[in-house]
């Protein structure tokens, strides 16, 4: 019954979502098929915008321009994110039929609910600590945020301004460029060269190019229509106008929202976690029948022995785990929040701490985000100030993403007295800057109505489109000897450091109104722009930081690789070997494998090419960060197992990093490395102590079972042990970490995982079957008057005092071997934990201790012990320590590593 309301439920909300997509799409529909004059009266608004008294009622009668059901992290989700994971379910469902057993069929007197409540227990301390440390981490990670919130380019009551895309409101009227997030769905008004990515809708990485005429197409499918652009694709070149027609909810995205699969491949981390928590319910599925079957047929009560292998499973639940990762990744992103660094996901810190390559573009990452125009030059080398005039005028009527050139080209010229130059021009049209001409053109007519072509860019693309070269007012055949003369300079130049690109212009072009690639052909080559692209001041440190911590890096860039070599081998990174991408092009994957370990320096590059070197490091076996600000670095920063950008980065940029700079110092790169080395070392800690603590444990249960008459701890002994223990790892989080495990990258490794259990685990069984052996055969009979089965023993006493015992051994051997296995030299002396692990396991031990001695104890059916037994426990203990010191040598010495 309750399966079939719920199949209705869920009919009727699908149902619902439909109508509400279907409603949705015909309306951005209509608005394709309709003329731009029609839609500015049907939304109140025109070409100089809205007014800000409509804006405000609109936001009230609309409300914010966001997707309420995209990533909202509510309550619910908090708490459904804290509880629900693979350890929590098994011990629910262990709490359930624990309930079932001890209470639901259980004779009225036999009621007991001490099992449940351990384990629920269990369950809700893991889950709220997940929840308190994730809320600290979120608060932190908001306050930068909002320092960074994505804005886009309104235009209201005729003025130009930025505001933040959650104020737009349908009517108002955008200004789209290449770089930019689309803010909203849009209906095109004009558009140059307009080319839109919607691989986060459609899957397709090809860009599509968008138009602003009224459509007469038929199809139902509003991303078929050239004249939308829609919430959540992003602008790769040209320009646009556009007037906002839905928003928020209402958008193509929010309808889609609940299905649009935007994950990223599974990184590292992803991987390893669940390779471990794969591992361990794996051993705990083999160990709890056998353990179950062994006390059926040794003891011949199956209840008993059903309910011990439930404690055994709950014992073997390292149900912290998700605690401890969150803790520890949550406190290496407070912690980077006070280097002014944004953690968007909190997994990428332990992949930063793994990384092992980090992948760099050039410009503004590496080198400073300012460049300085440093010259001028004719054809000859000459300066030359109509060369500089010309790049100017590009630069300041071009209207899409203004880059550091451009910025530097203003910057320069208005020094030089070229602002009132504009104003002799009109701008007739513009062919955008795309990454396959690598180069711009406009088209200006003056107050003579002459028209003239001006184009910038790199050099040799620039070559490949002049047919004549001008010098001193006369043009002249582009000769091959002028040719090679340019060539040579530019890369006397580029040896120097400089960016270097080329300035043509053609006057009286044969198009009259519309201007397109094709128009870039027999040009006049007029001379180049040089740039000084200086390294920031803190990225030789930080390469220098980077590779003594074991951390390679590989530059991928656009730029040709005379600047890139300059400037890689003013930053120590090795230039003896570079690879282009038309190099790139003709290789296969295969091929790509080998030359990618080889290689550092990678030149000349296209977006595509920049993310295909990003998959094949991967696909090496290769931990990859990749660090960029560009809309070419976007695909890379993405399939990279952590993305890098900085807070001067294009929108698209820092939508799709992991984790945003805030300050110029580069050094933070280092600091972030540690940060997840760190909270790796103290993850891989608590799996380490608990498999192999459990491991052993569950080893020496199997001995007992097998051996002893009765059960050497009671389940909810053995729960509350679990407890305890669970108690007392709290604080690994805040654990020190010893320098030599900081100094090289660590992955996740569940073999290692599996090893060590097999070396460590045994050596505590060890010391559990001495102290049964002890308990049995010494200190049961002098507290219960005789050997267990004579006639004149205590049984009950007998076996109250050896369950106390080996409850007491186990306690303390489980959490002094904290101490053991978190370094691999020796603890207290060479090695000392942080104040919190040694409070928590000095109080955890003390707890354990006098829990006997309690009327907790005796509920709990254990009787306290005679002082001989402290003197028998110290020894064992001590020689234990010792024995986990000799074992743990041999195996750093056969295996390379402890943790």
């Amino acid at each position: 019954m309750i399966k079939k309301i719920n199949e209705k439920k869920l009919r009727r909300i699908n149902e619902e979502r439909e109508k509400n997509k279907k409603r949705i799409s015909m309306k951005l529909l209509q608005y394709a098929l309709t003329d731009s004059g029609d839609i500015f009266e049907e939304l109140g608004s025109n070409v100089n915008g809205l007014k800000e008294k409509e804006v405000l009622l609109k936001i009230n009668e609309q409300g914010l321009n966001e997707i309420r059901t995209k990533d909202k992290n509510t309550l619910l989700k908090k708490i459904a994110n804290a509880f629900i994971n693979p350890f929590t379910i098994v011990l629910s469902l262990l709490a359930l039929v624990s309930f079932i057993t001890d209470y639901l069929i259980a004779a009225v007197f036999d009621k007991d609910l001490t099992t449940v409540t351990i384990i629920l227990t269990m369950v809700l301390i893991s889950g709220l600590l997940r929840i308190i440390q994730e809320g600290k981490s979120n608060k932190a990670g908001e306050k930068l945020n909002n320092m960074i919130k994505t804005t886009c380019t309104v235009i209201r009551e005729g003025n130009e301004y930025e505001t933040e895309m959650e104020n737009l409101v349908c009517g108002d009227i955008v200004k789209l460029a290449a770089g930019d997030m689309i803010p909203a769905d849009i209906r095109i008004i004009t558009a140059k060269d307009l080319f839109i990515s919607e691989a986060s809708m459609t899957g397709e990485s090809e860009p599509v190019e968008k138009m602003s005429q009224k459509s007469i197409k038929s199809s139902n499918n509003p991303l078929d229509y050239e004249n939308l652009v829609f919430m959540g694709t992003n602008v790769i070149s040209g320009s646009a106008i556009g007037i906002v027609i839905s928003t928020g909810d209402n958008t193509l995205l929010g309808t889609m929202a609940e299905s649009l699969n935007e994950k990223r491949e599974s990184t590292s981390f992803d991987k390893g976690v669940n390779s471990v928590s794969f591992v361990l319910i794996k051993f705990m599925a083999i160990m709890v029948p056998v353990v179950f079957f062994i006390n059926g047929l040794t003891k011949g009560d199956w209840m008993d022995a059903f309910l011990f292998g439930i404690s055994i499973a709950v014992g073997l639940t390292p149900e912290m785990l998700p605690m401890i990762v969150t803790t520890n990744l949550a406190k290496g992103a407070v912690k980077m929040a006070k280097s002014k660094t944004i953690v968007k996901n909190l997994n990428s810190i332990q992949n930063f701490g793994a990384m092992d390559v980090l992948c760099t573009d050039k410009t503004g990452t590496l080198t400073e985000d300012k460049i300085i125009l440093e010259r001028y030059l004719d054809i000859h080398g000459n300066e030359d100030i109509r060369v500089l005039k010309h790049g100017y005028l590009v630069s300041a009527f071009q209207t899409g993403l203004k880059n550091l050139l451009d910025v530097a080209i203003l910057e320069h010229g208005h020094k030089d007295g070229l602002k009132d130059l504009e104003n002799n021009y009109v701008k007739v049209d513009e062919i955008p800057f795309d990454f396959t001409r690598r180069r711009m053109s406009v088209v200006l007519k003056d107050k003579t109505k002459k028209t003239q072509l001006i184009t910038k860019g790199a050099v040799e693309e620039m070559l490949q489109i002049c047919s004549f070269a001008e010098y001193k007012g006369e043009v002249c055949k582009l000769t091959k000897e002028i040719k090679d003369e340019i060539v040579k300079t530019a890369e006397k130049l580029n040896e120097n450091g400089m960016r270097v690109i080329a300035v043509a212009q053609k006057n009286n072009p044969a198009s009259e109104d519309s201007f397109s690639v094709k128009d870039e052909a027999n040009m006049v080559l007029m001379g180049y722009i040089a740039f000084l692209d200086p390294p920031k001041k803190s990225t030789i440190d930080a390469i220098e930081a980077l590779k003594k911590n074991g951390v390679e890096v590989k530059v991928l860039t656009g730029d040709n690789e005379k600047v890139t070599k300059h400037v890689c081998s003013k930053v120590n990174i090795n230039t003896n070997k570079i690879l282009l991408g038309t190099d790139i092009e003709n290789i296969t994957d295969e091929e790509l494998k080998v030359q990618v370990e080889k290689v550092n320096i990678f030149a000349k590059l296209s977006p595509s090419q920049k993310e295909r070197i990003v998959g094949i490091l991967r696909s090496n076996g290769h931990v990859v960060g990749f660090m960029g600000d560009g809309i070419n670095d976007a695909a890379a920063m993405r399939k990279a197992d952590v993305g890098i950008s900085v807070d001067t980065a294009v929108d698209i940029a820092k939508e799709s990093a992991d984790i945003i700079l805030l300050e110029k110092n580069l050094m933070v790169l280092e600091k972030g490395v540690i940060e997840g080395r760190k909270t790796f070392a103290n993850i891989i800690k608590y799996i380490k102590m608990t498999a192999s603590s459990n491991f052993g444990n569950m080893f020496s249960v199997l001995v007992a079972s097998a051996f002893l008459p009765f059960l050497p701890m009671l389940p909810a002994q053995l729960l509350v042990l679990n407890l305890i223990y669970d108690i007392s790892c709290i604080s690994i989080p805040w654990d020190n970490v010893d320098e030599e495990f900081l100094k090289v990258p660590r992955k996740w490794n569940a073999d290692s995982i599996g090893s060590f259990m097999k070396w460590i685990g045994p050596t505590s069984s060890v010391f559990d079957i001495i102290t049964y052996i002890v308990m049995f055969f010494i200190i049961c009979p002098m507290v219960s008057g005789g050997n267990f089965g004579d006639a004149n023993v205590n049984t009950a006493l007998f076996i109250a005092t050896f369950n106390s015992g080996w409850f007491i051994e186990s306690l303390w051997s489980q959490t002094l071997v904290i101490h053991m296995i978190r370094t691999p030299k020796l603890p207290f002396i060479q090695s000392r934990s942080s104040f919190s692990v040694l409070a928590c396991t000095t109080v955890a031990i003390f707890i354990g201790t006098i829990i006997p001695y309690t009327k907790f104890g005796t509920m709990l059916g254990m009787n306290a012990l005679p002082s001989i037994y402290f003197a028998a426990l110290i020894v064992i203990i001590l020689s234990y320590m010792i024995l986990v010191t000799i074992v743990k040598k041999i195996y750093i010495n056969k295996n390379g590593e402890l943790l």
